[in-house]
């Protein structure tokens, strides 16, 4: 099964609370999860591409185009339209940063997260 099958399997689903933080600055949104070791986040795509910096642990990320495990720290670039997940191979705190003048943290989703 590709990363988009899994995306549609699984959408709207939440398995876990990540501690979601949200963090706003001029044009920037930094959003900061804790990924529990064994927990798999993402299952989505962007409409931008982005950075992410994992800032603790050790992690897995999967794209239709393939997978790479990555400790921390590390910053790693998540390409526009293409549908990706992170495995946390370890507790892991993981940061999706986005240039965006969303400060609503109820509507930032649906500006950065491509649906389809």
């Amino acid at each position: 099964m590709n990363q988009a099958d899994i995306f549609k399997q699984l959408e709207g689903t939440f398995e876990a609370d990540l501690g979601t933080v949200h963090h706003f600055s001029d044009g920037l949104y930094a959003k900061q999860m804790h990924i529990p070791k064994g927990f798999i986040a993402g299952q989505h795509m962007h409409k931008y591409s982005h950075l992410s910096i994992l800032a603790k642990g050790v992690a897995v990320v999967r794209t239709d185009d393939g997978e790479k495990s990555y400790s921390a720290p590390a910053c790693i670039d998540i390409k526009s339209g293409l549908h990706h997940s992170i495995e946390a191979l370890e507790d892991c705190v993981w940061f999706c940063i986005h240039a965006t003048n969303e400060t609503d943290e109820s509507k930032v989703d649906e500006v950065l997260i491509k649906r389809g």
